[in-house]
């Protein structure tokens, strides 16, 4: 990354989507490919990602290209999933909470789910893809014990407001947030909210002005 220069949100959320392609890529065998080439691939223009890209110092020159295999590495190593784990909890292990732990691409990506807790006695006990599901009263003592680097909320509103302080006075790092609660939470902590009810309303308006 350049010294001094802040990068975008914007930008920072189309680095998986590259990620993504060039591991397809890879996959194919393809060894280079040129910003515009890849441009037309993903939908965007040839001019966006080199802008992108030059926000972390290129990786490309000119006429000759991206290498994949390099490029891979490179936005890894950016995004923090080079030759590092990163543990999870998940807190809540309702339908989504269960999806989300049994979602093998995780695993892949570097991120290893550690535990996984709910309040519902009918399930604590239960296994998800060999974890056990535990009983949320015993978060604290688990994060006290462990180290852990990520939380994942899928649990209703108000067990999440019930376990909140544990989380923030934990050494946590990030917090990834399926509720629809906008937490508030110490900066040194990471938050990244996914609101999936907010994109099915957007895809029902693009619907709707289609049909115009």
């Amino acid at each position: 990354m350049k010294e001094g220069k802040k990068v975008s949100d914007a930008v920072i959320k189309r680095l998986p989507r590259y990620l993504r392609y060039l591991d397809d890529l890879h996959e194919e065998g393809i060894e280079r490919i040129s910003s515009g080439e890849l441009g037309k691939l993903m939908g965007i223009t040839a001019s966006q990602i080199r802008q992108d890209l030059n926000c972390f110092g290129g990786f490309g020159q000119q006429g000759y290209g991206y290498n994949v295999n390099n490029m891979r590495e490179e936005i890894s190593t950016i995004l923090g999933l080079n030759n590092t784990e990163l543990s999870l909890i998940v807190l809540g292990a309702g339908h989504l909470g269960t999806a989300i732990a049994n979602y093998t691409n995780f695993e892949k990506r570097g991120f290893k789910i550690k535990a996984i807790f709910d309040i519902n006695p009918e399930i604590i006990g239960k296994k998800i893809k060999d974890v056990e599901i535990s009983d949320v009263k015993y978060l604290e003592e688990f994060l006290s014990s462990n180290k852990i680097d990520i939380v994942v909320f899928t649990m209703p509103a108000v067990a999440i407001k019930s376990v909140l302080d544990i989380i923030v006075k934990s050494d946590i790092k990030g917090i990834w947030n399926f509720s629809y609660l906008n937490l508030k939470v110490p900066e040194h902590i990471a938050m990244e909210n996914v609101h999936m009810s907010d994109s099915l309303m957007s895809l029902s308006y693009k619907i709707t002005q289609n049909k115009k």
